[in-house]
């Protein structure tokens, strides 16, 4: 089993286009599996490590909602063979105390192993004549033919699953509704306030359906994006936070603008939660100390929808069968060669979840 040829779309440098390249890619170290891909969904956090905001190893592959068929295994993996179908979701150590709590999005090493895409001693990489490429992001860099993935970060799906729409599970609509259904565990008839209709919001919204919440607004400045949030089951939607009536028992914010984020802990009933989910810049916000310890409140950071992809996963994917998940409803395929059309209706807002389909001849 030795290194085989494979096409990627590299990132140069910070705030460098993507280029298309011929690579070459190593046999599998002992714990990784080659997994030749199918669809990458894309999401808002590549466009942050492509403009170098995050920690990442320039020349770099990036992508981190992979889907595909299995193609090669180290000696050590046990969980998938060759053939199998699979999702790729971010990395993690599986020793440490989150890890061992069946919360690996607060690993010890999530950074480094899915932003610093670090590598084990004996593992494979991707190579460009005797230069190493990044390729290890979210432990798998998923916008290229192939990839190195891990254990602990594939999940296995029936084969008649569509790759192309359960791709963003891996990271974007977990993200959402793990927030919703196993963070704040929200009960039936609760209300819940979502601020932003991305792919986030939006998988958030469809939990807080199937979680039989009471009111659900969604807030966006996409009048189309509203429009579908109100299809997929919002019972009100707005533009603005300052126009919401009432009290929320949880808030649930997607856009990473601080500047909001005051004003939610004022819409927050006794006892409520505000989940930080979005992206934020370095900074604070202005917040009164009273008006949360005298109702109760509370302010709950979220990384990846605080849950388990191996469990988690194949329970939104018994949702997506059901019908209580239509994800079809927010994606929009491209061949990959449109990486970078994709990239703009993402950024633009007039596509909610781009997701890039590779060749496969």
């Amino acid at each position: 089993m030795g290194s085989i040829a494979i096409d990627a779309a590299v990132v140069e440098r910070a705030g460098s286009p993507f280029r298309f390249e011929t690579l070459a890619m190593d046999a599998p170290g002992p714990d990784q599996i080659r997994v030749r891909l199918h669809a990458c969904g894309i999401c808002h956090t590549d466009m942050v490590m492509r403009d170098g905001a995050l920690p990442i190893p320039f020349p770099v592959i990036l992508g981190h909602e992979g889907a595909g068929v299995v193609d090669a295994v180290g000696s050590g993996v046990t969980r998938v063979a060759p053939g199998d179908h699979v999702l790729l979701s971010f990395h993690s150590c599986g020793a440490c105390g989150a890890c061992h709590d069946h919360q690996p999005g607060y690993c010890v090493e999530f950074v480094p192993r899915n932003f610093l895409g670090v590598t084990q001693a004996g593992q494979g990489g991707i190579w460009r004549g005797d230069q190493r490429i990044g390729g290890n992001i979210f432990g798998q860099s998923a916008f290229a033919t192939h990839a190195f993935a891990h254990s602990d970060n594939v999940v296995r799906i029936d084969q008649d699953l569509p790759l192309d729409i359960l791709a963003p599970l891996g990271c974007g609509v977990q993200t959402g509704a793990g927030t919703v259904l196993e963070t704040l565990k929200v009960a039936p008839g609760q209300s819940i306030a979502i601020l932003g209709a991305g792919a986030v919001g939006l998988s958030a919204l469809m939990a807080a359906v199937i979680a039989g919440a009471g009111r659900i607004i969604v807030i966006d400045r996409h009048a189309s994006r509203l429009a579908l949030a109100r299809e997929l089951g919002a019972t009100e939607t707005g533009d603005d936070l300052v126009t919401l009536d009432g009290l929320f028992d949880h808030i649930v914010d997607t856009t990473g603008v601080a500047a909001l984020l005051g004003m939610a802990v004022e819409r927050l009933a006794q006892r409520g939660t505000l989940a930080l989910v979005g992206a934020y810049p370095p900074g604070g916000f202005s917040i009164d100390p009273s008006s949360i310890m005298s109702m109760g409140r509370r302010i709950v950071g979220v990384v990846e929808g605080g849950i388990d992809p191996q469990t988690f996963i194949p329970r939104l994917i018994t949702y997506y069968r059901e019908g209580r998940l239509p994800l079809e409803k927010l994606i929009q395929r491209y061949d990959f060669a449109d990486l970078e059309a994709a990239f703009a209706a993402s950024e633009s807002g007039a596509v909610v979840k781009p997701v890039v389909v590779m060749p496969q001849s």
